[in-house]
Order: C-alpha cells, then structure tokens, then sequence
C-alpha cells in the first residue's frame, strides 16, 4: 500500500507539472503547481517520518490504533465547519442586503454559495465522516486501520481537493452542477483520492479480529461505494483543453437532468443520510452507554434505505420534460422512503430507553438525540414536497431551502458536533472536554439558529409560492417577481439572525476542541444527575 501511495502521488505531480506547463489560465496553471507542492511535500513528510504513520491516542492502548489520523481529521471538521458557516452567513446577508455583494465578481452571491455548499457539505462534512469512519472501523474490528500511508493520504488529498474547489469557484471556475461544482481536473484527483479512501476501508475490515461486521460499518461502506459511482457517472466530461478548467458533459439535455438528479438526491442519501447515519448507529449507543435497541431493525432499515434512495432523485424533476413514468418512480420511491427513513429515527431514539436521564447531564447526548428529531423531521417534509400537487407549491421557493438546511444543520451539523466532541478527549489523550457547559451553550445557540432559519424559510417559501400563483380577475399575474422578492426582505433577515447564532455556535465549538487539545479543564459547576439533585 506504501508503493500504491507512492506512485498516487507521483502520478499527482505529474499531473500538476502537466497542467500548469502548458495552461491556458492562471487558475489551472496554479492549482497546478498546488497539486505539485503538495505531492511532492508529502513524499518529503513520508521520508522523513521514517515510517511512523501514527499510534494510539492513549500511549497505554493495547492495539495500535493509528490515531493521529483521526486527530488530524477532527482538526479539520473544526476548521473547515467555522468557513463553511460564516460564508453562509455571508452568503444569507448578501440575499438581505445586496451592497454587501462589494461589486466584486470574487465576492458575489453567485461565487459565495458554491463555497458555502462545498465547505458545508464536503469540507466539514466529508471530513467529519472520513475521521469518523476509520475511528469506528478500528474500534469495532479490533485492528489498526490498514494501508500505512494510504489514510493520510486520503485525508490529506481529499483537502487538497477542497481547496483546489474552493479556489476556483471563486475565481468562476464552475461546471455549474449542484453538488458537482469542481471541473474535470480536480475531479480526477477526488476520483484517485476516493479510490485509496475504499481501499483502505476495504482492507480494515478484511483484517479485523471481530467475526461480525458492525452495522455502522455497512452504512459506511455503503456511502463510500455509492458515492464513487455517482460521482463518476455524473462527472463524465470532455475537457475542451486538456491545459484549460473548461469542460462540458458529455450527457446532455433531459439525460443530463435525470443524471444530475440521480447524482444530486443520492449525494444526499448517501453522503448527507447514509454516511451520518453510520455516525449516530456508533456514537449514540456509546454516548447513551446503552446497546442499539434493535439490531434486526438497523439491517431492515440498511437495505430499505440504500435500495429505496437510489430512485428518488426525478422528484426533483416534476413538471420537466422528463417522461411522466420517471417522474412517478421518483414520487413513488420518495413516499416510500418515508418508512426506512424513520424505522432509522426511531432505531436511534429508542437506545436511549432506560437512559432519558441522562440528557439533563449529558449535552453531547443531548445533541446527538436532537440530530434524530432534525432527521425525522426532514425526511418527513422530504416525501411530503415530493408529492406533486405539493411540489407545485413547493419547488423553486424558500421552502426548499429551509428544508435543505433543517436536514444539513439540524441532522447533519448536530450529529457531526456530536462526534467531535465525543472524540476530541479521546484523540488528544484527555480525561474530559475543557467544558461541558460551553457545549450547551453551543447546543442551545445551534438549536435556536436553526429553528430561526427553518421557520423563517418555511413561512416565506409558501408565501412566495402563493404570490407566484395569485391571479387577477383578469388573468394576469396579480405580484411582479420584485415584488415578491421585496417580501422575502423580513424573512431574510431573520434567517441571517438564525445563521448568525449557528455560527457563534460554531466559534464556541473551536474553542472549546482548542483548549481541550491544550489539556485545560475549566472549573465549572458539574451536571447533575436528578438523584444527586434530590441529595442537595
């Protein structure tokens, strides 16, 4: 595996110097060179490492876990979480108060969202789940996760990847599909960077010392192989210079479309939902201290989900040329989704029984089980708008977007805050977080941010669905488009006031993480438990 994350990186560099030789842009001239300094610079930290890839957080550990794998992909969840955040907060302000644009093609609405749904969604959440994934594939196998220098270099080039992305979105390098921003040439990396991340996944599990399989372990695998077909397929594209960033997709049309949807939706069901769900089947009943309630249930909710996902995405096609039965097998699979979804929801509250309690004393509990609510919640509302007379109300407004966000910050966001502040004790080799305390403040600013930003979504979605609709007695339109835009202004800012408690909830996460990482304990009155309360 050594030699393979040899030759990867030579075959990077290679690329690197190829590119940017002979570019035709500067911005592929310099993810170019990007992509040659850091080939070359992690050659130089392999040699100079001498072959030590990491050990066990806990020097006393009696497997030798490659923890500082894991540490390095926490550090970048933190990182990555407060960017993504604050350029959507940048991003909501923007839609509020336009000037804030600046008049910069660099600074524009249009740049800026891309970033946001990028670092959002790939930065700290693809991060989140890789650190994740092969912390649990070492606890629940008993075994160091395999491939030696592999690992780091799937963290390592998957954020490389994210800057090269990030970059060029705002420099307007785009290939303006939702979810599939990046253009060919960074794809191609993402492609080998993906290929080593299965790899080494693949590899963990072969050599475990536990017979079973945990089920965590299925919904990762799952999302990893999932996502490289999908990503593959929909990014299939002709360079129009192999030394330019433009490229045009070979699909085209309503094949385009149904394709792009597929990809888009199962991002989503498998990125967003698959790979987080294999977070809360591991963090929760470790959390809880408490056994999964039911196992069957996790394997009926496993292969339901993973077969009934992959055909929902033409629900976001309704009213389209796309043909009639397509548009059905996407309302009908997405209802249908409905029951695996919370079969799910209620897999993960349901450990929690006999240990209810503990969410009066436990606030990295208490985020964990709100995550399921969030979840429940968005993937009831999914099916719902998938329905067409629904739809028809629904699509291209607000309600959309508030949908999106209860699903990302709501059951995304706090199960990922979960898990970092379950590991990051862990992986610094602590007794405790610096602050139980600051994690509920965290909670609470989380909680109230999304609740301001979801609600404020939903009311002027359906609001701006029903000016669109409005007729006059003579049959015209009854609100010109400004006029409805002009109505959005008070919902606008206070989905911004939502936003901006989310992020200060996220500054107050970094810096809890950071003086946790420093070994600091902040003196603070202890929770609790309702017995001790009783006592007092």
């Amino acid at each position: 595996m050594n030699i393979l994350t040899m030759l990867l990186l030579g075959l990077g560099a290679l690329l690197g110097l190829f590119l940017s030789s002979r570019a035709v842009d500067p911005v592929i001239a310099a993810h170019g060179w990007l992509l040659v300094a850091f080939c070359a610079g992690f050659i130089i930290w392999m040699l100079r490492r001498n072959g030590d890839t990491g050990g066990p957080a806990n020097p006393n550990s009696k497997i030798n876990y490659n923890d500082a794998i894991v540490r390095a992909g926490v550090i970048f969840s933190v990182f990555w979480g407060v960017v993504g955040f604050l350029v959507g907060l940048v991003i909501a302000l923007q839609l509020a108060f336009p000037v804030l644009n600046l008049d910069l093609p660099w600074t524009s609405f249009g740049r800026l969202r891309p970033l946001h749904t990028s670092a959002v969604i790939f930065a700290f959440g693809g991060n989140v789940l890789i650190s994740t994934s092969l912390y649990v594939v070492q606890r629940t196998c008993q075994t160091r996760v395999a491939g030696g220098w592999a690992p780091w270099f799937v963290v390592l080039g998957y954020n490389l990847f994210i800057v090269i992305a990030a970059s060029g979105y705002v420099f307007g390098v785009t290939q303006s599909k939702e979810y599939a921003e990046p253009e060919w040439y960074a794809d191609i990396w993402l492609t080998l960077v993906w290929v080593a991340y299965l790899l080494v996944f693949l590899g963990t599990l072969w050599r475990r010392k536990e017979p079973h399989i945990y089920v965590a372990n299925w919904f990762y695998l799952a999302f990893i192989v999932t996502v490289a077909m999908l990503h593959i397929i929909n990014n299939l594209a002709l360079p129009v210079s192999f030394f330019g960033a433009k490229s045009y997709i070979i699909w085209s049309g309503v094949q385009d479309a149904l394709i792009q949807w597929w990809y888009g939706h199962n991002a989503v069901g498998f990125f967003l939902t698959a790979g987080f769900l294999g977070i809360m089947y591991y963090f929760v009943p470790k959390q809880a201290d408490r056994p999964v309630y039911s196992y069957r249930l996790s394997i009926v909710h496993f292969w339901s989900l993973i077969f009934l996902y992959i055909w929902a995405g033409p629900h976001h096609l309704l009213y389209t040329a796309l043909p009639d039965w397509a548009q059905t097998l996407g309302v009908t699979f997405s209802i249908m989704l409905w029951m695996p979804s919370w079969g799910g929801m209620i897999n993960g509250l349901m450990t929690l029984s006999g240990a209810w309690d503990k969410l009066r004393t436990d606030p990295i509990l208490r985020l964990l089980t709100i995550s399921l609510a969030f979840y429940g919640m968005s993937t009831f509302e999914g099916p719902l708008m998938a329905i067409k007379t629904v739809n028809s109300l629904s699509h291209y407004t607000d309600w959309t977007i508030g949908h999106v966000h209860s699903g990302a910050l709501g059951w995304v966001g706090m199960v990922s805050f979960g898990a970092i502040y379950y590991l990051a004790p862990k992986m610094f080799n602590r007794e405790q977080l610096y602050s139980l305390r600051l994690v509920s403040v965290h909670f609470w600013l989380a909680t109230i941010g999304i609740v301001l930003y979801a609600a404020s979504m939903w009311v002027s979605g359906i609001m701006q669905g029903l000016m669109w609709r409005a007729y006059d007695a003579l049959g015209f339109l009854e609100y010109s488009f400004a006029e409805t835009v002009d109505a959005m202004f008070p919902f606008y800012v206070i989905r911004a006031l939502g936003g901006g408690l989310f992020v200060v909830g996220s500054w107050v996460m970094a810096y809890n993480v950071y003086r946790t990482a420093r070994g600091d304990v902040r003196d603070e009155k202890p929770y609790l438990a309702q017995s001790e309360y009783a006592k007092a």
